[in-house]
């Protein structure tokens, strides 16, 4: 079902956008993380954003970690957040790059991820996006931020169990299996959610979000059509995407345990 009824475009204003990008990539609103990466030693990841990083005498890492600090004040994503996310740099001027945890607290979950990652992940991701429209499921494929993979993405009408959204994956998964077994699937590597259930204390698995602009301007993090080229105008083609009724994934998933 396709909710946006008017369309977004390049050339529509950022708050347009910013409310496109929200209504497809929904997740947790009072954490979000945000990526670092050391001069020292070059080493990047994600970290929930909070507003006492680093205070002295009172941030306590590395030694504590986040999920169990007691000076916790996890900041929320907000349109200005991805305002940022979008132009590449928070209002101080450093390079920001936005990440969102999937899973809500009631263990649902607005989109699924398919991560495919290494050699071959072009073969496997296309393989994979023609089993989701032969069962069915509207699917989109992102370019990843290295340019080295790519993520396939479901989006839902409404929230859904995370297990039951995996189980939609893993069906999907085993089918393309079976239509293809000249691929070895290798460049397979998770979903987002990661997990059926939140970890005590925790947050789950993070997913960056696509289309922020440094990996952008190179022809990465952006929405690739089936020959594997960007689509010229990434918000029209955002505005044309469908999300995946609830009836239709409870279907597939019973027919899914009704195979084993």
């Amino acid at each position: 079902m396709l909710l946006e009824a008017s369309l977004v475009h390049q050339h529509s204003a950022a708050d347009a956008k910013i409310r496109l990008f929200r209504s497809l990539f929904r997740g947790r609103d009072d954490v979000y993380a945000r990526r670092f990466e050391s001069r020292k030693t070059g080493k990047s990841g994600y970290a929930p954003a909070c507003g006492n990083e680093w205070v002295r005498g009172i941030c306590e890492k590395p030694r504590i970690k986040c999920a169990d600090c007691r000076h916790q004040r996890f900041l929320p994503m907000t349109d200005e957040v991805i305002r940022w996310h979008l132009s590449g740099f928070d209002p101080a001027g450093q390079p920001f790059v936005a990440g969102i945890y999937p899973m809500l607290q009631d263990e649902t979950c607005f989109f699924l991820a398919v991560d495919f990652d290494k050699e071959g992940w072009r073969e496997d991701a296309g393989a994979f996006l023609e089993t989701c429209r032969a069962i069915g499921i509207p699917a989109v494929l992102e370019r990843s931020r290295s340019g080295q993979g790519g993520h396939v993405w479901f989006f839902f009408e409404e929230a859904i169990t995370a297990a039951s959204a995996r189980r939609l994956g893993s069906f999907a998964l085993t089918e393309t299996m079976e239509r293809r077994p000249d691929l070895g699937f290798g460049s397979y590597d998770r979903f987002f959610p990661s997990q059926d259930t939140l970890p005590h204390g925790g947050y789950g698995n993070l997913i960056a979000l696509p289309l922020q602009k440094q990996p952008r301007d190179l022809g990465n993090s952006v929405f690739l059509n089936d020959q594997m080229v960007p689509y010229e105008d990434q918000w029209s083609f955002l505005s044309s995407v469908q999300r995946v009724a609830r009836t239709t994934v409870e279907d597939l998933v019973r027919d899914a345990e009704r195979k084993g």
